[in-house]
C-alpha cells in the first residue's frame, strides 16, 4: 500500500478542499436552523388540540420520515421546477435545492425532539405560569420554552451532526461540497486514499467542533440538578422522635398550657 504523505499534505490545505468544507458546514447550519425554526410550531400544533390542519401536518411529516434523504433532493432539484415555474429561474441554485429539502427532512425529525421536550415538562409548571397572572404567550417565553430548551439541546446536536454528514447527498445535484470535490479529484488522479483521508479529516473537525453554547448550557442544567438534589449524608429522622417533637411543637398544646394559668380555664381547653 503507498500512501503520498506530500499529496495528503497539499490536498488538506488546498483552497477547493477548504472551500468544499465550508460550502458542507454553511449548508448544515442554514438546514438545522430554518428545521428548528418550523419544527417548534409543528410541534405546538401536534400536541394541540384535533383539527383538520393537524392531521395535514402528521401525513406531511410522515411523508418526509419516510421518504429516502437522496430522493427528497432529487424531487426538489429536478420536479419542483415542474410544477413552480418560479424555480426555473437563475437563482434556484444547488445549494438552495439542498437547503430546501435538508430544512424540511430535519424539520420532520426535529418536531419529535420538540415534542418529547414539552411533555417531558411538569404541567404545574403552566398552573404555576396561570396563577402569576401570565398570558399564554408570557408562559411559553418564559416558562416552558427555557426548560425545554435544556431538555432538548443534546439530542439536537446529535441531529445535527447527523444532518453535517448527509450534506455529502447533495453532490448528486452538482452542488460542489466537500464530498463532491474529492470524488471529482479522485476521479482525475486515481489517488484513493490520499483524498478520502483528506475528506476524512475535514469531516472529523466539523463533528468534533460543538454547536456554540450547547456544552455550556447542558453543563449548566447538570449542575442545577446536582444543586437540587437532596442531601443524604445527615440520617433520616426516626418516626416516634418526630412523633414527639410534633406533640410538643403542637399550636393547641401551648394554647392548653396558657389556658391552665388562668382560673377556670379547665372548662374551655380546646379539644384535641
Amino acid at each position: 500500500m503507498h500512501f503520498d504523505v506530500a499529496v495528503f499534505w497539499d490536498a488538506l490545505f488546498s483552497y477547493p478542499f477548504f472551500k468544499g468544507a465550508c460550502i458542507t458546514l454553511l449548508l448544515a447550519l442554514l438546514a438545522h436552523s430554518v428545521g428548528i425554526a418550523l419544527s417548534i410550531p409543528a410541534a405546538l400544533a401536534l400536541d394541540g388540540p384535533p383539527n383538520p390542519l393537524r392531521s395535514i401536518l402528521r401525513a406531511i411529516l410522515s411523508v418526509f420520515r419516510g421518504a429516502p434523504t437522496l430522493l427528497q433532493l432529487l424531487f426538489v432539484w429536478n420536479a419542483l421546477p415542474q410544477f413552480f415555474p418560479i424555480f426555473r429561474e437563475a437563482w434556484f441554485t444547488p445549494f438552495f435545492a439542498a437547503w430546501i429539502a435538508l430544512s424540511l427532512n430535519e424539520m420532520a425529525y426535529q418536531v419529535e425532539i420538540n415534542r418529547a421536550a414539552l411533555k417531558a415538562l411538569d404541567k404545574g409548571q403552566h398552573a404555576a405560569g396561570h396563577a402569576l397572572g401570565l398570558s399564554g404567550w408570557q408562559i411559553f417565553r418564559y416558562v416552558t420554552l427555557p426548560q425545554a430548551a435544556r431538555i432538548a439541546i443534546p439530542p439536537t446536536a446529535n441531529e445535527f451532526i447527523t444532518l453535517l454528514k448527509i450534506t455529502s447527498l447533495a453532490s448528486v445535484i452538482s452542488l460542489q461540497e466537500l464530498m463532491a470535490v474529492t470524488s471529482q479529484t479522485v476521479s482525475t488522479t486515481f489517488q484513493f486514499s490520499e483524498y478520502y483521508a483528506v475528506a476524512l479529516v475535514y469531516y472529523l473537525v466539523m463533528v468534533s467542533a460543538r454547536p456554540p453554547g450547547a456544552a455550556s448550557v447542558v453543563g449548566r442544567s447538570q449542575h442545577r440538578r446536582q444543586e437540587r438534589r437532596p442531601c443524604t449524608t445527615h440520617p433520616r429522622p426516626y418516626a416516634p422522635d418526630l412523633r414527639r417533637r410534633y406533640e410538643r411543637d403542637h399550636p393547641l398544646r401551648k394554647c392548653r398550657q396558657a389556658l391552665r394559668r388562668f382560673p377556670g380555664a379547665a372548662r374551655h381547653q380546646p379539644v384535641s
